[in-house]
């Protein structure tokens, strides 16, 4: 099979109608704050056991074609010795890689960041490939504030999530591109959307002068609202309708699937966005998701890092993908939230 086909493959086993996309690639700093919240220590062996558990999740494949996983993660073995991700595979879902090396200030961007890890970065997939991953992410944020995102910040995070991108495809690696406009500050909807659109007319513009191709990536962006300390609450009617009217200006039809991440959303408010959307007329590309915390919440407070509560966790975590499965036909509704998880 040459990389073509390889990528082709790739896709179409992770872009499918009802299924969305599992992020559970928290680096090891943000697993840590999510175990302090249910006073679980960060140890190898909890984080070990607390995905294991995710990866088995019975009927998980129903609703999730694909797994973001950490580099740890990627080389970890469940309690018979099978390799995390060869769990995913054996229920169908694709195993993923999370790339990037955070982030830091960007220098002549006060406010600004710029994300790292593109050196070494061939060498490293090659590893990873060997290890079963056949997609990557990587992410770039954007702050909204007075004075940011600067034009400094939104050309350079858009060359190295092209540059990322190019080179995950001459590995034969899928690129997941994550440009998160950040949903913390006080700014409007109205804004947000003026962000987004400049963020991905320039994300596009580079892939192209990069040459990547659009039918063999995914786009991971945030939706359009309004800032989390906003005095107006969108619905999720307006919330739906500026991000796809931003998009359709701005993104291209050729790339197969949009899976949105939930940044910063409860996992209602996530689920119920979503399907907005979806109910929307029928746009040229797939409207899915990737979400991390959206999905995992629930399963993490039932979890507590009781083996006791193994049952609990993998049936909040299916219920969850389930409602978001039932988003991607735009199907979700509130009262589903009480529904049994079975």
């Amino acid at each position: 099979m040459n990389i073509q086909d390889e990528l082709q493959a790739t896709i179409e086993a992770m872009v499918q109608k009802g299924k969305g996309i599992l992020a559970a690639d928290e680096s090891s700093p943000t697993i840590a704050k999510r175990f302090k919240a249910i006073d679980v220590e960060s140890t190898e062996e909890h984080r070990r056991s607390y995905r294991s558990l995710l990866l088995t999740t019975p009927g998980l494949g129903d609703f999730i074609s694909g797994v973001i996983l950490f580099e740890e993660t990627l080389g970890q073995l469940a309690d018979d010795g099978t390799p995390l991700p060869e769990l995913a595979s054996q229920q169908d879902i694709v195993p993923g890689i999370k790339v990037d090396k955070g982030k830091l200030p960007l220098c002549g961007a006060p406010g600004d960041e710029i994300t790292l890890g593109l050196d070494g970065l061939e060498e490293r997939l090659e590893g990873y490939k060997q290890q079963g991953a056949r997609f990557a992410k990587w992410r770039d944020v954007y702050h909204i504030s007075v004075i940011t995102p600067s034009r400094l910040a939104i050309e350079a995070n858009a060359e190295v999530l092209a540059r990322y991108a190019a080179v995950c495809q001459g590995q034969g690696i899928v690129p997941i591109v994550e440009p998160e406009v950040l949903i913390d500050g006080n700014h409007s909807i109205d804004r947000c959307a003026d962000v987004a659109e400049a963020v991905l007319h320039e994300v596009f513009c580079a892939l192209h002068r990069h040459h990547v191709v659009l039918e063999h990536m995914l786009l991971k962006p945030s939706m359009v609202t309004p800032g989390k300390t906003h005095t107006h609450a969108a619905s999720p009617e307006e919330i739906a309708e500026q991000t796809i009217r931003i998009f359709r200006r701005t993104v291209p039809a050729a790339v197969p699937s949009i899976n949105f991440l939930s940044g910063g959303q409860t996992p209602e408010e996530a689920t119920v966005n979503l399907s907005a959307m979806n109910r929307l007329p029928q746009q040229p590309w797939e409207l899915s998701f990737s979400y991390g915390r959206a999905l995992q919440e629930p399963a993490l407070q039932a979890w507590r890092g009781d083996e006791a509560n193994a049952a609990l966790t993998q049936a909040a975590l299916y219920h969850r993908a389930k409602l978001n499965g039932a988003a991607r036909f735009g199907d979700y509704s509130p009262a589903m939230e009480l529904a049994s998880s079975g």
